[in-house]
């Protein structure tokens, strides 16, 4: 059952009523609902680092909480809202592989939000996020039964997520966040490497930001156990002009 906790991931920005909008209808089917803000500054349109997101964050609150993740460039299209559970959360967005982490990570059911009580009467082309994943995480803090949705599916969209090497998110820092989890690559602590980037090639891991020369590119394993590309005090994606999406090739020796 849901705590009264929704978190909120979308491309949104904070410049617009959009964020608002979706608060707004949350509040009016559940006033006493808390909501968490984990950020609306996804890139525009960018899935793949939405769903990198969410995966690092989720499992951080408590169980019952409702995420709601709203990076939808076919929003209007034939795609389908869906509802996830999985490991004792809720997960409401659309169904564009942007929780494939999510699937890969922990036992899940998923259900089509096909029910019309569990939308808005009037539903945008352009703005599902107010009018049907808001309403639907709405529904959830009033302890709505997922079964109410929608009938469960197996055909939902999942990326592969041993695709090539490739950069998922830039953070804050400039640091570029690869696909590439350490787990894979623990030979990388103990053998030469080579990793490649742009016109970039990179020898060193480092332990810390802090242990290279400032302006140094390194690579670096993150909190996240995902191997990065950083300088040191310096933005890593400017200086090697590349960003979300690059492709990056790992070579151990």
């Amino acid at each position: 059952m849901s705590n009264g906790l929704i978190t909120l991931t979308t491309d949104f920005g904070t410049a617009d009523h959009f964020v608002a909008a979706m608060k707004g209808v949350i509040l009016t089917l559940a006033p006493r609902a808390r909501m968490v803000d984990i950020t609306h500054e996804i890139t525009p349109y960018d899935v793949n680092e939405a769903g990198f997101v969410i995966a690092q964050a989720w499992s951080w609150f408590p169980k019952g909480t409702v995420h709601v993740v709203v990076v939808d460039p076919g929003v209007g299209s034939s795609r389908q809202p869906i509802l996830v559970e999985a490991a004792g959360h809720y997960f409401v967005g659309p169904d564009n592989g942007v929780f494939s982490m999510i699937y890969a990570g922990a036992k899940h059911k998923v259900r089509v939000i096909s029910n019309p009580k569990m939308m808005l009467s009037e539903i945008s082309r352009t703005f599902h996020g107010r009018d049907i994943f808001a309403p639907a995480a709405g529904h959830l803090v009033r302890k709505v039964p997922p079964v109410r949705f929608g009938k469960a599916i197996t055909d939902y969209v999942s990326s592969p997520l041993d695709q090539p090497g490739v950069v998922l998110k830039v953070d804050r820092f400039g640091n570029l966040i690869t696909n590439l989890h350490i787990t894979h690559y623990s030979g990388i602590k103990t053998r030469p490497f080579e990793l490649r980037i742009g016109r970039e090639k990179i020898h060193r891991l480092a332990l810390t930001y802090s242990e290279t020369e400032i302006g140094e590119v390194s690579v670096i394993v993150g909190s996240s156990g995902y191997l990065e590309i950083a300088a040191n005090q310096e933005n890593a994606a400017k200086k090697l002009g590349c960003g979300n999406g690059t492709p990056v090739e790992l070579k151990l020796y």
